[in-house]
């Protein structure tokens, strides 16, 4: 079975939208009038990180965008660091051309640090946030390193196996969660030769410098006063429960949600938990 399954029953496009002149995949699904929610991945992602949730998510009336952000998948790569205000700038640029003034956003790992930062920024355009194993919060050297390592060894590399390594870091089971297609699809995107080219753009993150100037202060999360859910795995590879306790207690009136036998991607590896959890957070915000 192939992960396009999950998607065969709604009506949906893949397109490229021009965000500011960087072109833009975007996966979209459910009813053109419905309200907007954007779905950010993490870290060398990609768009097919949520599968799993445009789904229920089209079908409960909600217009879905899932987007390969700034220098990512198949959108555009200039030659340049992707530090937080970049991709805050992409995203923004994103919904300018979408015409979108005001959505819900869902953010998982880079993807809830960029969503995190637009929110403090313009939050009148934030209707809701999810920061699922949300990053930003912390600069671990160990955890940085491990990122940097199985990337690099995974893009520089032509060897699927070393794309399969870098997806079964994130997953509590992945025997379960890491199809030999998400492997592939991974791969082709690793070994296109703009991803291998601006690779050290896009890990900027990982050095210590860059990362410590991007991070999202206690200042900066306690402006998000929109909605808040924070959704965490216990077994995240990438960061452990006290990260996403902190959070919380930083983020004015958050909810924090923590599963069980999950690792860095909840929305996927415990989709059905998340996927009813996640719509009765957006019926709660209307």
């Amino acid at each position: 079975m192939t992960i396009w399954m999950d998607l065969a029953e709604i009506e949906h496009q893949v397109t490229f939208v021009d965000a500011d002149g960087i072109p833009t995949r975007s996966l979209q699904a459910g009813p053109g009038d419905g309200m907007p929610v954007i779905f950010l991945h993490g870290t060398s992602g990609h768009l097919e990180a949520f599968v799993r949730n445009l789904p229920a998510h089209a079908a409960a009336g909600y217009r879905c965008h899932a987007i390969d952000m700034l220098g990512h998948g198949y959108t555009g790569k200039p030659d340049v660091p992707y530090e937080i205000p970049r991709y805050v700038g992409h995203l923004r640029d994103y919904l300018d051309a979408c015409g979108i003034q005001r959505a819900h956003l869902i953010g998982e790992s880079l993807g809830g640090w960029v969503a995190s930062w637009l929110a403090s920024e313009e939050p009148e355009r934030v209707a809701s946030l999810q920061l699922l194993a949300a990053g930003g919060t912390k600069a671990n050297p160990q955890v940085m390193e491990r990122i940097r390592t199985s990337t690099l060894k995974a893009v520089r590399t032509d060897d699927p196996a070393l794309t399969r390594d870098r997806l079964h870091l994130l997953m509590h089971d992945p025997q379960r969660d890491v199809s030999e297609e998400l492997v592939a699809i991974r791969h082709r995107i690793y070994h296109r030769p703009d991803f291998v080219a601006n690779v050290h753009n896009l890990l900027c993150l990982q050095d210590m410098q860059t990362r410590q100037r991007n991070l999202l202060t206690t200042d900066r999360l306690a402006q998000l006063t929109m909605p808040t859910l924070i959704v965490w795995g216990r077994q995240n590879p990438f960061g452990d429960v006290p990260e996403a306790r902190a959070m919380h207690e930083a983020i004015p009136g958050s909810r924090l949600e923590l599963f069980d036998a999950c690792g860095h991607w909840p929305q996927h590896e415990r989709h059905e938990l998340y996927n009813p959890l996640s719509l009765a957070f957006l019926e709660s915000c209307k």
